[in-house]
């Protein structure tokens, strides 16, 4: 712990060295500290797949467009400005002036660090090229393949250039092969971030440089492991009234897996926010400390958030046994979700998973069938799933042999797969064995098909069914079966999904790209490559004090404009005026 009050120190020492014109929000400073449940996988933005990285990579890197956290609109971030042909297919965009990555070694001067449009094109290409160990980035699978003209044959090295990537003065453009009503909210997720091509030239990406609010300071290992960010000084942004953003001095990440050492922090006051309490605390905590919810000012303030993110299990399709879809349809009716929700999640969560891969989250996902979806779903039914197993060639599970589930450990994750292990076997009278391991250990153990069942959690980048059917599009899996899947993880090929899913993002209108998801959804439950278990619904909880922080279905964390202060009666009163007005 002294090495990250070392390091506040000397973001305080640097602050105040600032030249005195430079406007301050009258309650800036400060630290703000938060748990996660895991270190951030990677700090290459293109290649972020995983929650952890993205939440703290999104405060250090920028895209050229942003989304609100109250909103989730696309707001303007290092482009100021953008225009859109008429046909949907042309977008460009115009990028601020004066805007600079982080210090570096790798920089000569403060020149040597502006933002270019040199820097933008580097990204993207590099976003499209297959590493040294031959994995291919997320930012091609998200946002570039069969979409932006030319990706797909630099990708394929039959070309030196993205053709339809290209910059004429504080200018880049982007030219579409097809209409896609997506492609701004694809440009503000973390992988479209823009990394210096100097960065990018002295492979030095990995020390976490961007142009964001926040700066990568320190990471701590021992006994409580943290991330630790300060205060750009030089960010771009102002608030309306000309104050500099961000208002924080620092960001305080800690890393803890169990959730149970996560509100102890919270009520030692070590963090200011909790995401999920652990089950055998919810009563305690909620009706413990009622005074502190209801006092007049609170001293917590409660949120029970429906996130749009799903916990499922994925097979792996590369398993004979599992190519049969009877197998697949008889774990689903074998697993008792209402004893999971009840019993392990102790009713934290949004919806079971009676529905399919997509949240059924209506008020942000509007215009979409979840009802069909759900006719689709599995119930408990034991008698049909022993029926299915059956006909399949397995009765009683006869010659089926075991399967090994993976998961990451955690208190509910590690409940839920001993739960899921037992309700198996009684049912179907098929060994589960379980193997616990690191998130990115399961990352890469779902990549590689190594194992038979594997546990996943998939948050929306942006507010659309696109972000969950595309982890099953049958054109991101490898041709070799040995190479790396990172986005289709399950192997998963259907041609009545991938004809719909092809269709839906084609689709000129709205309305026809929702009608087209929705077939490609039915059609995977129909054929499902997973076992939904339940959709996200976290109870969340901050204290009072911190102001500006918005809660959002996709999860997204911005701290610039988070300040820190405690509440007057005299205020919260006339607050709830102005709100009763």
């Amino acid at each position: 712990m002294r090495s990250i009050f070392l390091v506040l120190l000397l973001a305080l020492l640097a602050s105040s060295c600032e030249s005195e014109n430079v406007k301050k929000f009258e309650y800036s400073g400060g630290t703000f500290s938060l748990a996660i449940d895991n270190a951030p996988a990677t700090h290459i933005p293109r290649n972020v797949t995983d929650f952890y990285s993205s939440t703290v990579l999104m405060q250090i890197n920028e895209c050229l467009v942003g989304m609100d956290p109250k909103s989730t609109k696309i707001i303007p971030k290092l482009a100021e400005s953008w225009t859109v042909s008429d046909n949907g297919k042309v977008y460009e965009f115009t990028l601020r002036e004066n805007v600079y990555f982080h210090p570096h070694e790798v920089f000569s001067s403060k020149e040597d660090r502006l933002l270019t449009t040199a820097d933008v094109i580097k990204s993207f290409e590099m976003g499209c090229l297959k590493d040294d160990e031959g994995k291919t980035p997320a930012t091609y699978a998200y946002v570039l393949k069969s979409l932006v003209k030319g990706a797909d044959e630099f990708h394929e090295g039959k070309a030196e250039s993205i053709k339809g990537i290209t910059a004429n003065g504080n200018k880049v453009k982007f030219e579409l092969l097809h209409e896609d009503h997506n492609f701004l909210y694809k440009l503000a997720y973390i992988t479209a971030s823009i990394v210096s091509k100097k960065m990018i030239e002295a492979n030095a990406e990995g020390d976490a440089v961007g142009t964001g609010p926040f700066k990568y300071a320190e990471y701590t290992k021992g006994e409580q492991p943290s991330i630790v960010l300060t205060r750009n000084e030089e960010y771009y942004l102002k608030d309306e009234e000309g104050n500099a953003l961000p208002y924080l001095d620092s960001l305080v990440f800690f890393i803890q897996s169990k959730k149970m050492e996560q509100l102890d922090m919270f009520e030692l006051g070590k963090t200011e926010l909790i995401v999920g309490l652990p089950t055998n605390r919810i009563t305690r905590m909620l009706e413990g400390r009622i005074k502190d919810f209801n006092s007049k000012p609170p001293k917590l303030i409660l949120a029970n958030n429906p996130l749009l993110e799903t916990n499922f299990y994925f097979f792996n399709m590369q398993d004979p046994r599992f190519k049969d879809p009877r197998v697949r349809k008889a774990f689903n009716y074998a697993v008792n979700k209402e004893e999971i929700g009840r019993e392990i999640l102790r009713n934290q969560y949004s919806e079971l998973g009676y529905f399919g891969i997509t949240p059924p989250v209506s008020r942000t996902l509007k215009g979409y069938d979840f009802d069909k979806i759900k006719e689709k779903g599995y119930d408990y039914n034991p008698e049909l799933a022993r029926k299915l197993l059956a006909e399949a060639g397995y009765p009683n599970g006869e010659g089926f042999g075991s399967v090994l589930l993976r998961y990451n450990i955690n208190d509910t994750h590690s409940a839920v797969a001993d739960e899921f292990s037992k309700q198996i076997y009684q049912v179907l009278g098929i060994n589960v064995n379980i193997d616990g391991s690191t998130f990115p250990q399961l990352n890469t153990d779902g990549e590689t098909a190594n194992g038979d069942i594997f546990r996943m959690g998939w948050s929306a980048d942006y507010p659309n069914p696109e972000n969950f059917l595309m982890n099953f599009y049958g054109k991101f899996v490898p041709e070799d079966s040995t190479e790396r899947s990172a986005i289709n993880k399950s192997r998963y090929q259907n041609p009545i999904f991938d004809e719909f899913y092809t269709k839906a993002r084609q689709a000129s209108k709205v309305t026809d790209q929702l009608k087209y998801f929705n077939q490609a959804e039915i059609a995977l439950m129909d054929n499902p490559p997973i076992i939904p278990l339940w959709y996200t619904g976290d109870i969340e909880i901050t204290y009072s004090r911190v102001r500006n922080f918005h809660f959002n279905a996709i999860n997204i964390f911005d701290f610039t404009r988070v300040y820190l202060k405690e509440w007057t009666e005299e205020e919260y009163k006339e607050q709830m005026a102005q709100k009763k007005g």
